[in-house]
């Protein structure tokens, strides 16, 4: 299978990334609830969200060097099985901390699928199809996000918060075991074979983050994540305050997730009219302000306009950052440059939640929602400051491609050839 070709991989792929991603859409809200019934205050909630990605902040560049030369698709698997084991057992657990150490283990299963997935899609994609099939393969986490609320929601209420939301994460847990159904020949054997045979001397880790659009494109992708995370995390808490029913925040919740798909199904054309440059620091910018907009108290009509319009602005970020990052680093780092953005994902998942505690126990439950315009006010100015050079074109549109020395910190521009010179 040549790079661009069959893109049955990237239909099976989405499917079962749809699933992974509904799980744990369905288990975060559900674990925030069940660690309420169980005594949690806003501060505990915070560092069990914290947890969640934790154990992945360490073992993100590794698995991402152990995919550069080898294959990708093993990564899948044990990611479902760690994502549904999870959900499970945060199910059944007794006590807050039980549900912080299983919540890691359900954080370091999506690392485990997300580090293989996206690892997949950057090897098999031939370069003017990146934007595409990376805005393709994160509509399937947009599903996840879509679905796993409204079930979460439908799932917990009554009386008995603590049973409710318990049988949601048990749910959880047998959705993502689903995912194994898409994961038969996802991976082009002949492809793995030819990164295995090109194994050299590892990259070093600050000769790619020294490599220009990687650092923009980890903040950005941290500054979006964060925004999704938070959300997901402390609009239940928003809600109990505020006196939402839980079944109300879970359609909110899958408002936001719904317009991320729809900016995702037109962001070509969105590429085309704005390039990526202006795309990112407008969408951010709106984004900051839509999300200092959520500490208002507003009525839930109007709370569900600025998810829709938070939900369109944020599905921008993490495939445009996907695809800066693989295209700006060297050819046998991609998968480890990917991992360095996972793990700034992870910083920033292990760092805003924790801040988000601390302000919301001093500030009240609305304040992290400030912080976050900050942080993507941030990432705006980081895109504009990232911009190209004036007379160099968009990545779309490129004709000549950058090889970059990051082992001896030297840098050059050779044309890229196209198909038709092959």
């Amino acid at each position: 299978m040549r790079p661009g070709g069959n893109r049955g991989w990237l239909l099976r792929l989405v499917i079962a990334f749809g699933f992974a991603q509904g799980a744990v859409s369905m288990a975060r809200p559900a674990v925030s609830y069940r660690a309420l019934a169980l005594g949690a205050d806003e501060r505990a909630i915070g560092v069990i969200a914290g947890v969640y990605a934790l154990l992945p902040l360490f073992a993100a560049v590794p698995l991402g060097r152990r995919t550069d030369h080898g294959r990708c698709a093993p990564l899948l698997p044990a990611g479902v099985v760690l994502i549904s084991g999870g959900c499970a057992l945060s199910g059944v657990a007794g006590s807050l901390w039980t549900m912080a150490l299983w919540s890691g283990v359900m954080g370091l299963g999506h690392l485990c699928f997300v580090i293989g997935a996206q690892s997949l899609v950057a090897r098999q994609s031939a370069p003017q199809e990146q934007d595409r099939n990376f805005g393709h393969f994160t509509i399937g986490a947009a599903l996840g996000q879509l679905v796993g609320p409204i079930a979460a929601g439908a799932l917990i209420g009554g009386e008995d918060m603590a049973g409710s939301s318990a049988l949601a994460l048990i749910v959880a847990g047998a959705t993502a075991a689903v995912a194994f159904t898409s994961l038969w020949r996802i991976e082009d054997r002949r492809t793995a074979a030819t990164s295995g045979a090109e194994k050299g001397d590892r990259v070093p880790v600050r000769g790619i983050l020294r490599t220009r659009g990687v650092p923009a494109g980890i903040f950005i992708s941290l500054a979006v994540l964060s925004a999704t995370d938070i959300l997901t995390a402390y609009l239940p808490v928003v809600g109990e305050h505020r006196g939402i029913a839980p079944s109300v925040i879970g359609v909110l919740l899958s408002l936001r997730a719904a317009a991320t798909i729809a900016c995702r199904l037109v962001l070509t054309p969105l590429l085309r009219l704005l390039g990526r440059t202006l795309l990112l620091t407008v969408t951010c910018l709106l984004a900051a302000l839509l999300c200092a907009g959520i500490a208002l108290p507003v009525p839930v009509w109007a709370l569900g306009l600025l998810l829709l319009a938070l939900g369109f602005c944020l599905g921008v970020g993490q495939p445009l950052s996907m695809t800066t990052v693989v295209q700006a680093a060297p050819d046998d780092a991609r998968s480890t440059a990917l991992a360095l953005r996972l793990t700034g994902n992870r910083l920033g998942q292990v760092a805003a939640p924790a801040a988000a505690g601390l302000i919301a126990g001093v500030a009240g439950v609305a304040a992290p929602f400030v912080m976050l315009g900050v942080l993507l006010l941030l990432s705006s100015g980081v895109a504009v400051r990232s911009r190209r050079g004036p007379g160099e074109p968009e990545p779309l549109a490129e004709a000549e491609g950058e090889v970059r020395g990051a082992r001896r910190g030297f840098r050059c521009r050779v044309p890229l050839r196209r198909k038709s010179d092959i």
